[in-house]
């Protein structure tokens, strides 16, 4: 997928599971914020996927969602596997089996190099911020962090 979308970089395999960003942090070295993690939110209008991909050292403000795509609830493994083709720990940014209502964390902004799941949770791939955004098709970047958490 990622050689599909002119990606220049390929997935790296790690030797252990990344099944949350501190592990993927932890096997790659690198900044728990330079984690791009895959949060799934299930919007209740239409039951459709809500993916934000926010930097590891940040929570989701479930609010803050809600206000840009409507009223959201938890999404459970079984709905994360079945609208994005991936199993909750490897979900992808990209190649989802179907398209999800996609939101960006502006906070991975502060990185040059940032860390997504390659759709395995041992698999992960490098890229920018900007490309992450361009790989998404032009996902909106926004604020959806919890203050606290943000450092602000």
């Amino acid at each position: 997928m990622l050689a599909e979308l002119a990606h220049p970089h390929a997935p790296v395999w790690l030797e252990a599971t990344a099944r949350t960003a501190q592990e993927a942090a932890d096997a790659l070295q690198v900044a728990l914020g330079q984690i791009a993690k895959s949060v799934v939110f299930r919007r209740r209008a239409d039951d459709r996927a809500v993916l934000v991909v926010t930097s590891g050292d940040r929570r989701v403000d479930e609010r803050k969602v809600a206000a840009q795509v409507g009223p959201i609830g938890r999404a459970d493994a079984d709905f994360v596997k079945q609208r994005t083709g991936f199993s909750i720990g490897g979900v992808s940014p990209v190649g989802h089996a179907t398209p999800p209502v996609l939101l960006i964390d502006a906070d991975l902004f502060r990185f040059d190099v940032i860390w997504a799941a390659a759709g395995h949770p041992k698999g992960v791939f490098r890229l920018a911020p900007a490309e992450l955004q361009r790989l998404t098709g032009g996902a909106p970047v926004c604020d959806v962090v919890q203050v606290a958490d943000a450092g602000r």
